[in-house]
């Protein structure tokens, strides 16, 4: 423990000083009850027993005073307290097929929705990022604490291109290391097992994508990566596994969900899959995903502590006179 203003310590030495007082006061009270005696005026059974008593609400007095004066110097202690914190991505698959209207209005704007209410849910202490992919990726917002700046972010996204769900999953971990991951293709011949990019066990990607796999690389050694540097990844499948047709200048785009696929990259990073049909279940979802819990030990200071309980012993100690005595000391 230590001490915002240790010097005011010294008022301790008040309370001995109380002390003094009351012992000096209650021999003033045992005299006039020994001349009272000699005069035949003997006190009741139930008088005798409250003497008994009489020096409990003067401890409580004391302790409190005591309380109060440590109070003054601003004590502070190491608390370790259970907290959120970490930093999570939002990795948007906006691929042409997120304008199909199975969800209302559209994919991509249920999708902007229920990420955004989930952002608006977020203590300061996480810091969330975006990455939109179709067949390539982008980070559109490195990852913060300002929540205003992720929702603009969100609302930026517009549909276009392919699917490359390996691609989205990589620049997350781009976004989550705070720097461009350089990665040999040729020098790992696609095995990244061996392949340490740093380790970052309090991030997350939650990975929303309505169709399949169209592109290189393959999503689920990517995955693996994420795995080794401790990243959880969330996939979320929009949209319906029987798939459904978009209509797109012209020409019909069928897409259909890959759920397997999905889960095989849940499954690889310890993260969960789910599938959300309707604008409803999409909400819900993010309702379910579980952030890491960390401990923290942090110098907190305990003076309201200390004067709170102190304030409740000077009125448990006030009550207790009152009522057996019917005066405070």
């Amino acid at each position: 423990m230590s001490f915002v203003w240790p010097k005011l310590l010294v008022l301790l030495a008040l309370a001995p000083t109380f002390v003094v007082g009351y012992v000096l006061l209650q021999r003033r009270r045992t005299a006039r009850a020994a001349a009272l005696a000699a005069q035949g005026f003997v006190p009741s059974a139930a008088t005798r027993r409250k003497r008994r008593l009489r020096h409990v609400p003067f401890a409580l007095f004391l302790l409190a005073l005591t309380l109060m004066l440590f109070a003054l110097a601003r004590p502070q202690m190491n608390l370790t307290l259970p907290k959120r914190e970490g930093t999570v991505i939002l990795a948007f698959d906006v691929s042409n097929s997120m304008i199909a209207t199975d969800l209302q209005p559209t994919r991509m704007d249920a999708a902007k929705a229920a990420a955004k209410a989930f952002v608006d849910k977020q203590p300061t202490s996480i810091k969330i990022g975006v990455v939109a992919f179709s067949d390539g990726g982008l980070v559109t917002q490195a990852p913060t604490n300002v929540a205003g700046d992720v929702i603009a972010a969100i609302d930026r996204l517009k549909p276009q291109g392919a699917t490359s769900l390996g691609k989205g999953i990589f620049t997350a971990l781009n976004a989550i290391a705070g720097k461009p991951i350089a990665i040999d293709t040729e020098a790992t011949a696609g095995n990244l097992d061996n392949v340490d990019i740093g380790y970052f066990g309090s991030a997350s990607v939650i990975l929303l994508s309505d169709g399949e796999n169209t592109q290189n690389p393959d999503p689920v050694e990517i995955a693996k990566l994420a795995a080794v540097a401790g990243v959880h990844i969330y996939p979320i499948g929009i949209g319906s596994p029987d798939g459904t047709v978009v209509e797109l200048d012209g020409f019909s785009l069928a897409t259909k969900l890959d759920e397997a696929l999905l889960t095989q990259i849940a499954d690889v990073t310890d993260g969960t899959y789910y599938h959300a049909e309707d604008a409803a279940s999409l909400s819900k979802v993010y309702d379910k995903i579980d952030l890491k819990f960390t401990r923290s030990t942090q110098r907190t200071e305990v003076t309201g502590v200390a004067t709170g309980l102190g304030a409740m012993l000077f009125f448990v100690g006030g009550a207790l006179s009152l009522v057996w005595f019917g005066r405070l000391v």
